[in-house]
């Protein structure tokens, strides 16, 4: 027989693998039996998630059919490694919509303002461009996401401050709202990472001259680092104090941030949780008139913030005595999802003193009525309002416990506005639910 040299090739590539099958098989174990336990361990999570799911959508969304995944249309996510200007939309972050912790929702507290001061979701504004409503002097410019909706403001890394010149005069009682995202934090992001909120007494690029209170947010992920609490009034600091707070997880899962000033008390909440509640924080009333904000130590190119939807209003009042009083309240204050009736859950602080009220007189039975702005068509407006009104009386019944004989519904869509749809602050004061005295 004649030996070549491809035989020769052929018989020790043979060889290799019949002596290899023992320790492959082996690896082939070890790894069938790790995939395995894997896939009970999805599984498992898939099957919680499920059921969360269930419990909230038939409070938060009673008209879609529980089972039933929604997923968003997106587009492509651009490459990690590329180096991002901004203007590009930047990789949807983990998105913490909804908690399955009812108890939360049932003593969440918060209650906006009921007279709109401004309004901004950057709508009006191109991509790219700083936004027209704000000064500076630093740097920012808005952008556009592939997987969250509508635009947001990016503050620029630096030393800088940025205000709302249209706010000259901040009332006694006063609440502002926004929404807060990252990106690029890590176990590597500074202790001193922060955002902070300032009420001043003048529009320079200062903390103030001579009045000022200010709340400071960590992003620091590798320790538990505090909420920071300042004030200085006549240029003398009272309070200058470090709270407990661990909110890693929050600043990294775009939350809600809402501060309600009610003369001298100040106080504070991350999504649900009031982390903050101060009650001579503001000594002087009448001297802070403008909204100043500031990031530090952040690095450049790598952690980004950005914010949405703030929302500046007059009061944060009791409601369930104009209620009582009047028969009638509107508010602007219980916010959807956009073009859906999901209740966002910093929502549930109104829904709770309607609650109040139900269960404090039992003779009284209310008409929840639901209103949008005229985006979109009207049939589906009209229908869109009364959704909404619905899922108001079923997060009553559902987490409440206000019996369905008390409530009824209707929507008017976008047929009754009471200011501008043209501009964002009258598209919001439009989007609001009223509920009236039977």
């Amino acid at each position: 027989m004649k030996i070549t040299i491809k035989s020769i090739h052929f018989i020790c590539l043979l060889s290799f693998i019949l002596f290899s099958i023992p320790k492959a098989n082996a690896q082939l174990l070890k790894k069938l039996q790790k995939k395995a336990e894997e896939t009970v361990e999805r599984k498992l999570e898939q099957k919680v998630e499920k059921e969360t799911e269930k419990t909230m959508d038939t409070i938060l969304n009673p008209n879609e059919n529980p089972s039933t995944e929604k997923i968003p249309q997106t587009n492509p996510s651009p490459n990690k490694t590329t180096p991002k200007t901004g203007n590009e939309p930047i990789d949807a972050v983990e998105n913490s919509n909804v908690s399955d912790n009812l108890e939360i929702y049932s003593k969440f507290d918060f209650v906006p303002g009921d007279k709109l001061l401004f309004f901004d979701d950057f709508s009006q504004d191109f991509i790219g461009d700083f936004p027209s409503r704000w000064n500076t002097n630093a740097s920012g410019e808005v952008v556009k996401f592939n997987k969250v909706e509508g635009n947001w403001f990016e503050f620029k890394p630096g030393y800088g401050i940025y205000f709302i010149p249209d706010i000259k005069s901040l009332p006694e009682d006063y609440t502002i709202e926004f929404d807060l995202l990252t990106e690029g934090l890590s176990q590597q992001t500074s202790s001193n990472a922060r955002l902070t909120v300032y009420f001043s007494d003048n529009n320079l690029f200062d903390e103030g001259a001579q009045h000022y209170v200010s709340a400071s947010l960590p992003f620091g992920q590798y320790g538990a680092f505090d909420i920071r609490m300042y004030n200085n009034f006549n240029r003398k600091p009272t309070i200058n104090s470090s709270i407990k707070a661990d909110i890693r997880n929050e600043v990294k899962n775009q939350p809600h941030i809402a501060i309600s000033v009610t003369k001298n008390r100040y106080r504070l909440w991350v999504n649900e949780v009031k982390y903050v509640d101060v009650p001579r924080f503001v000594e002087q009333l009448n001297v802070l008139n403008f909204v100043k904000f500031h990031i530090n130590n952040l690095k450049d190119g790598e952690e980004r913030i950005f914010i949405g939807n703030l929302k500046l209003a007059e009061g944060g009042q009791d409601l369930r005595r104009e209620l009582l009083s009047n028969g009638k309240v509107s508010t602007n204050g219980i916010l959807f999802d956009s073009g859906s009736a999901n209740i966002q859950p910093q929502s549930y602080g109104i829904i709770r003193q309607i609650s109040q009220v139900l269960q404090q007189d039992g003779t009284i039975k209310l008409n929840i009525v639901g209103h949008t702005d005229s985006d979109g068509s009207e049939d589906a407006n009209l229908k869109l309002s009364k959704a909404r009104a619905e899922a108001v009386k079923n997060a009553l019944i559902k987490v409440y416990s206000v019996s369905s004989d008390k409530l009824q519904t209707d929507g008017k869509g976008e047929s009754t506005p009471v200011d501008d749809n043209n501009t964002p602050n009258g598209k919001a004061q439009n989007r609001r639910v009223e509920f009236i005295k039977i």
